[in-house]
């Protein structure tokens, strides 16, 4: 006979317990499942992508609505649940009644608000939510700064994802170093450091006295008598177990729901689990044990025997693009050795703590490959006697030489923890794979192992090749969409080799099981086709994204941006007159000064942007193209024409470099910059192409990066003369038009060719960079164009940017 399952939280706890019912008896149950957010169990992990915008909210959820409603699961979403009856049986929630055999509660954790004066200000919000993150979302539209309080993985990642959206951003941690829990100081320090080359202020050891404001929160009041402005205060200091309902129901809470190793609380017919639940003395908030306790319950809902044990646990983490990884216990004491691994230049730091013959903690930070190998030394209490001389280079180079790297993936025990975002261990994957998942996508489909963020990816592929052997061959590459069987480097080549010349030909010859394509590969074909062939191939605008398609980027609000070009930073009285005589007439709200030397011009109408156009055309600005996968700014320092230190005409180089590469079509955005002495004013070193100009010449700097991801650049050449500098870089930005994959931007390009073979092609190779340096003007000479100017006079255009309808107008009698 069905019974009745009651479930109070749709988090990913309980919706693991749900697949667990559903694989193992599916009509067990009748299941009721409340939720106090309006929707269902989504992958809180990945809320941070969401926020800093390189996910979107349908992308992280776990269960749909259609998954719901395929499995008969009763769904009271947005309803919060106002009392248990233990005694009746029943839950009532804000809508009504139900009753249960069996009541599961996972009600998560609340964060913890300090309860300063100003706390409960509009303006101070929490991280925990899909909720919280949307909110975050739209205050970071309105710019200004942030002030988070709390320097733990959900406060730095709310500091990067808010950085990201634009705003000023401050990290005030109480502790004397960040992640202090995850963390040993020396680690923390390169995370600070890190973070602070983001953009990102922190500042450590600072306790929050008050917020200050009249009508929401203004300002953030240290102890230390230190006030920093803010327009945004969210509060990442922790969580606590959320046992209100427990309580009210007088079931056993101490920190937390208190279970036993079944799941079970105090009344034997409700059970509880995840960060709610006490368990043993232990609270919880790593997703692994979370996962364990639902395996756990689910058996005991359906009577069969299994028990809960506390394990050891590794925290591997990806903080705003640096890779953590810590075990065991690392703290400081008698009777332990330290084993230390620094690389400055590349940012690694490895700390092994030796007790006797045993490792009994790990921190490893930039690069944590080697991480479960060195978590099964510490779980097992491995002697490590006769490897500790090379213990801290890892698994390849024990017993005096480099093994087969997949060897420490197999020597891995079943229980290894691979992925941790979905809490998948080494054994679920090999059964997996016995059970016939024998690529990549099978495993995500069947264990969903890497299929969040992916750091995990090269692991799986790994214990795919170790179990199936010869049967299993690595991927090379990925088809670039499911259009396709071609990856982006066989398209590349196959449109050069077999002279295909149009979307149809691609489509047609290269068996494209679509007819016209799909939004992933549309803009990538048209991209690769105009790169090739600028003569014969005719841009598609529908292949384009919104931006591209409207020369303009599009805001929040429906509003666009205009951004007009301003040569290498320099503007005149009359272009400046003629930015605000727009900003006026088409009453622009926000005038905004952009960090690469022009001026935004936010909040535009649409039917309003070819008129506009034509405005600040008549006064010789044309477009900034802040809106392309195309040159974007040439940034420039004053040089010789103003400053003391100036070895070269910074300025006039850039204002060169500018007019010749605006209009070109690039796999990614395109930024330069040019500085006029090695004291780097302009910020060369961190561009796409950098030029640092010297006594003796040009230094041309390549593969930088100063977004999510930080990177300074490596130097290609030296060159005497200006000439010598633009043929160069003309040079450099056809080879990677020619062969990067499309939304790659220089520096992720380099990191698969190498700057070596860069260097062959255009610095060794004079003849060669000369025709790359002639493909690219012949390119030019069909991009270098104002997208604005042909917009603003052709009347047909200037009919797309119309409303549809005139929804204003009233009808006649």
């Amino acid at each position: 006979m069905t019974q009745k399952l009651v479930i109070i939280g749709a988090g990913m706890a309980s919706g693991r317990v749900i697949e667990h019912l559903l694989d193992a008896a599916p009509d067990t149950y009748d299941i009721t499942l409340f939720n106090a957010e309006p929707r269902g169990n989504y992958n809180r992990i990945m809320l941070s992508p969401v926020l800093s915008g390189d996910k979107t909210y349908e992308e992280i959820v776990t269960h749909s609505d259609a998954w719901y409603a395929e499995h008969g699961i009763t769904c009271r979403f947005g309803e919060h649940v106002t009392a248990i009856d233990r005694d009746a049986k029943t839950v009532t929630g804000e809508n009504g009644t139900v009753s249960y055999d069996k009541l599961v509660i996972a009600t998560g954790s609340a964060p913890f608000i300090i309860p300063v004066p100003g706390h409960d200000l509009p303006g101070v919000i929490s991280y925990r939510d899909l909720d919280d993150t949307n909110a975050m979302i739209e205050a970071a539209a309105k710019g200004g700064k942030a002030v988070v309080i709390g320097g733990g993985l959900l406060g730095l990642e709310a500091a990067a994802g808010l950085k990201e959206r634009g705003m000023d951003v401050t990290v005030l941690h109480l502790m004397g170093h960040l992640m202090e829990r995850q963390l040993d100081e020396a680690a923390g320090y390169l995370l600070r450091k890190d973070l602070e080359a983001r953009g990102i202020t922190v500042k450590t050891q600072a306790s929050t006295k008050a917020i200050l404001g009249e009508d929401r929160a203004e300002a953030v009041l240290l102890e230390s008598g230190e006030t920093l402005g803010a327009d945004l205060v969210v509060m990442a200091v922790g969580i606590r177990p959320e046992t209100r309902l427990a309580n009210d129901a007088h079931l056993n809470v101490a920190r937390g729901i208190e279970v036993n190793a079944q799941m079970q609380t105090s009344d034997p017919d409700v059970y509880a689990l995840g960060e709610c639940v006490e368990f043993d003395g232990h609270l919880f908030g790593l997703v692994a044990p979370l996962y364990d306790q639902a395996k756990v319950l689910a058996d005991s809902l359906l009577d069969q025997p299994n028990a809960f044990v506390v394990k050891e646990l590794a925290t591997k983490l990806k903080v705003t693009g640096c890779d953590l990884f810590s075990a065991g216990d690392f703290a400081e004491g008698e009777g332990r050795e330290d084993i230390v691994f620094r690389d400055p230049a590349r940012g690694i730091y490895k700390r092994l703590v030796i007790k006797g013959d045993r490792l009994v903690g790990a921190v490893m930070y930039g690069d944590t490959a080697d991480g479960s190998w060195f978590f099964g030394l510490i779980k097992d209490g491995t002697d490590i006697d006769e490897m500790r001389e090379t213990l801290i280079f890892g698994p390849a180079f024990q017993g005096g030489a480099s093994a087969d790297p997949l060897s420490a993936v197999a020597a891995l025990p079943l229980d290894a923890e691979i992925c941790g975002c979905n809490g998948v261990c080494k054994g679920q994957i090999t059964s997996a794979i016995e059970g016939g998942a024998t690529d990549l996508g099978a495993i995500r489909a069947t264990t969903k192992a890497s299929a969040s963020c992916g750091t995990c990816t090269g692991l799986v592929e790994q214990l795919l090749q170790v179990t199936l052997g010869d049967d299993f061959q690595m991927p090379q590459a990925q088809p670039m969409c499911g259009c396709t069987s071609h990856s982006h480097d066989d398209l590349r080549r196959l449109i050069k080799s077999k002279e295909l010349k149009s979307q149809a030909a691609v489509w047609q010859e290269l068996g494209w099981i679509t007819l016209n394509g799909c939004h992933v590969c549309r803009p990538a074909v048209n991209y690769y086709l105009l790169a090739d062939w600028p003569l014969e191939y005719r841009d598609d605008p529908q292949s384009r994204f919104v931006n591209e398609r409207k020369h303009a980027n599009i805001q929040k609000d429906g509003t666009f941006s205009v951004v007009p070009r301003m040569w290498g930073g320099i503007t005149t009285p009359d272009e400046l007159r003629a930015i605000a005589d727009a900003a006026d007439k088409y009453d622009v709200p926000t005038v905004k000064v952009t960090g690469g030397q022009r001026i935004d011009l936010l909040g535009v109408k649409g039917e309003d942007l070819p008129s506009i156009w034509g405005d600040l055309n008549r006064a010789g600005l044309v477009s900034g193209h802040a809106y392309s996968k195309g040159l974007r700014t040439v940034k420039t320092c004053v040089g010789t024409d103003h400053c003391r230190f100036g070895t070269q005409d910074s300025t006039g180089l850039g204002i060169k470099l500018e007019k010749h590469l605006w209009g070109s079509w690039t796999p990614h955005k395109l930024k330069l910059a040019v500085s006029g002495c090695p004291r780097n004013c302009a910020e060369a070193t961190c561009k796409d192409i950098g030029v640092v100009c010297v006594d003796s010449g040009y230094e041309i700097h390549v593969g930088g990066a100063a977004g999510m991801e930080i990177k300074g650049t490596e130097l290609l050449c030296k060159v005497a003369t200006e000439e010598e500098a633009i043929e160069v870089i003309s040079a450099m930005t056809q080879i990677y038009r020619e062969n990067a994959r499309y939304l790659d931007r220089i520096y992720k390009w380099l990191d698969r060719v190498g700057l070596d073979w860069v260097k062959a092609q255009i610095v060794d190779d004079v003849e060669n960079r000369k025709a790359l340096a002639e493909r690219f003007q012949l390119s030019q000479s069909v991009y270098r164009k104002d997208p604005w100017a042909e917009h603003a006079r052709d009347t047909t255009t200037r009919a797309q940017y119309a409303p549809v309808a005139n929804l204003t107008l009233e009808a006649a009698e």
